[in-house]
Parts: C-alpha cells; structure tokens; sequence
C-alpha cells in the first residue's frame, strides 16, 4: 500500500472515531451504512451464506447494468435493524424510513425483504404503481432463514425486472465491490468521509428544524 494510501487510511480512521461513531450512537441502522456505497444489506446471521449474498450482489450488478439500478435491504430479525427493532415486520415502513435516512446518498428505487413481506421506496418520483403491484402479488418468505430470505429478494428482483421486459441473471456477472486491499482502503475511506458527510447534513437539519418549531 502506498504511503498516500496509509496517511488517507489513518486520517479516516481519525475521522471515524470523532464523527462517524457518534452517527453510529445516534442512529444505529446498520443498513443505512451499508447502502450508501454497496446495492445489498444481507443478514448478519440467520444462516446467511456468503456464497448466497453473492449470488444476489450479482444479479443488482446485472439488473443495474441492464438499466434497473436497485439497493436491497434483506432483514431477517430485529438484530438487523439496530437501534430501531420496533420496526421489524414492517417492511413497508422500514423502507419508507431507510430510503428517508439516505435521501442525501442515493436515490435509486429501494426494496425491503421481511420475513413476512416487501416494502418499496424510491425517492422524490415516488415507486411506480406498476412496481408495487408486482410486489404485492409476491407470496411472503415466510421465513427468518437468511437464504430463504436472500431466494425472495432475487424473485422480487427478477419479477421487477420481467415487468419492464429484462431479464437479470447471476451467472457470468462479477460481484461488485473491492477485490484487492487498496481498493478496499480507497472504498473504507470513502465510506467513512460519506457517512461523517451525511451526519453533519442530518444535524443541520435537525437544527433547523428545532430552530423553525421554537
């Protein structure tokens, strides 16, 4: 790794430990984080396969490149939703508070997978009716298995994709993100200067908005 690379990497850390762990402390909604730079959210646990997670990062790969770009939040308990468990089988609303929680970072259409069902957002254009009522007609997991969980949103995923006429595989698509360490460092930096980005942004408007309601 290159000195440039080191010093960037340690000033993020810095960076981290002032300002992204009280972010962390005040929202704690770990698929917030993830999302601003990766399209997927798996499980921590529940019996999640790597192999599985991959597969699913890589049909977003495809879908994206063939004009669907989507982010995928797969939640499997109350674990996964951080600080904020009360909304665990409440994909709908998670979706409408995930996709609220990251405006600032992306606004491609958002997809939720809960045990018991889908939720949808896409921010400022709304998600297209087209799109909820192929979600609604979708059977629920019916499950908190990771895998299981991970199958549904690839149906989900493909049914989004068949009702604008595509097609979307896995096979023969390479999984995004880092695949060697500088480019891991140069993706960790970015999250971090990112995540502190986003905080000052959501503590400017909190301000703001306690300021207007004085």
């Amino acid at each position: 790794m290159s000195s440039s690379r080191r010093f960037a990497l340690a000033l993020a850390v810095c960076l981290a430990s002032v300002v992204v762990a009280p972010a962390a402390l005040a929202d704690g909604d770990p698929a917030s984080d993830y999302l601003i730079t990766q399209p997927l959210f798996v499980p921590f646990g529940n019996g999640t396969s790597t192999s599985k997670a991959a597969e699913l990062d890589r049909l977003l790969v495809d879908a994206k490149a063939k004009g669907l770009p989507l982010k995928v939040a797969v939640i499997a308990s109350p674990y996964d939703l951080g600080s904020i468990p009360s909304l665990f089988r409440q994909p709908q609303r998670y979706a409408t508070f995930l996709g609220e929680e990251d405006y600032y970072f992306f606004k491609d259409e958002l997809l939720v997978v809960m045990p018991n069902g889908y939720g949808l957002f896409k921010a400022k254009v709304g998600v297209p009716a087209a799109d909820k009522r192929v979600i609604a007609a979708l059977p629920a997991p019916n499950s908190n298995d990771g895998n299981l969980l991970i199958g549904a949103a690839e149906r989900a995923v493909q049914a989004l994709a068949a009702k604008r006429g595509l097609t979307v595989s896995a096979v023969g698509v390479r999984k995004s993100g880092p695949n060697t360490t500088d480019e891991r460092v140069e993706i960790a930096v970015g999250v971090l200067v990112l995540t502190a980005a986003g905080l000052l942004v959501r503590l400017f408007l909190r301000r703001r908005s306690r300021h207007a309601a004085a």
